[in-house]
């Protein structure tokens, strides 16, 4: 494997750190301070804010087998530039820029990998749904990610190559759970009739990478854990692990929320992991129970 990565974030980093450095061509940040970093620990790394092509990308994407992409839609394009999709109207910022290089200029590419999230499919009503259901997506972020995940199977398809779309839950992990933000004092028990979320352990996503990359295996597959859940469930079975009170319940509709967070109670839906599981991979984390017993000492 010689992987290149856009977009060296709290996922992708996760699976990287599970590498053997020899592996990794380069990883792409938006910051000459977080290049340093990672330079620091043996990484190669290149500075690609999306607002234009980074300086020795396309050498380094000319030796790749392997192509992560954890970059979500988002700029808008400059004029002449490639758009991710014909419904994107902010389209992707790596096939912006590298559309051709990836498609043309890859010669031994074998697998491109590309994180999107369960978001696309939308309100289903608190109802199952699995990689065949229908996409609803709601807010414009949703429906980018639909435009960008069209946009990377056309490429895969021009190069010849599987296409892996990473459909994940809610992460959490080290750094980021419910103890973090018990202990912030921001964490809230908000309680809708009805509702529940997906969620998804860093850990297992490095995980199903792994899997998937390994293999060369394309298709979509939902990560999430096997447990959808009320949220305030959560904060409740994660205050009862380090012996405190859990923050009063709050009814939704009396809630102090952005629009954004707000536009999450309004998906409501429990997605499958039937597929990756078929496809050999065992979670570590089935449900938030198992992990929250090991995040507790972040408290």
């Amino acid at each position: 494997m010689k992987l290149f990565v856009f977009g060296y974030g709290y996922s992708a980093s996760r699976y990287v750190e599970s590498l053997d450095l020899d592996a990794v061509l380069g990883v792409t940040v938006r910051s000459k301070d977080k290049a340093s970093r990672i330079a620091a620990h043996g990484l190669t790394p290149f500075v690609f804010d999306g607002e234009a092509p980074g300086d020795g990308i396309d050498a380094a994407l000319a030796r790749a087998t392997h192509l992560l992409v954890s970059v979500p839609p988002g700029h808008k394009a400059p004029e002449g530039a490639h758009v991710g999709g014909a419904n994107a109207p902010e389209g992707d910022p790596v096939l912006r820029w590298y559309r051709d290089r990836i498609g043309h200029g890859t010669p031994d590419l074998e697998w491109i990998g590309y994180l999107s999230t369960v978001g696309v499919y939308g309100d289903h009503d608190g109802a199952w749904v699995d990689e065949t259901s229908e996409t609803r997506p709601v807010s414009e972020r949703s429906k980018a990610r639909i435009a960008a995940e069209e946009a990377w199977a056309d490429v895969a398809k021009t190069h010849g190559v599987p296409l892996a779309i990473l459909r994940l839950s809610g992460i959490y992990g080290p750094g980021r759970n419910t103890f973090v933000n018990l202990a912030k004092g921001t964490a809230k028990r908000l309680v809708k009739p009805g509702q529940v979320f997906n969620r998804i352990h860093v850990d297992d996503i490095a995980g199903a990478l792994t899997l998937v990359s390994d293999r060369n295996l394309g298709g979509v597959f939902n990560v999430t854990d096997d447990e959808p859940a009320p949220p305030q469930d959560l904060v409740t079975h994660a205050a009862d692990l380090v012996g405190i009170e859990p923050p009063p319940e709050t009814p939704f509709d009396e809630a102090e929320l952005s629009p954004m967070a707000r536009s999450f109670y309004g998906e409501n839906k429990r997605v499958s992991n039937a597929k990756l599981k078929a496809a050999g991979y065992s979670f570590r984390y089935p449900t938030y129970r198992e992990a929250l017993a090991e995040l507790k000492t972040e408290f």
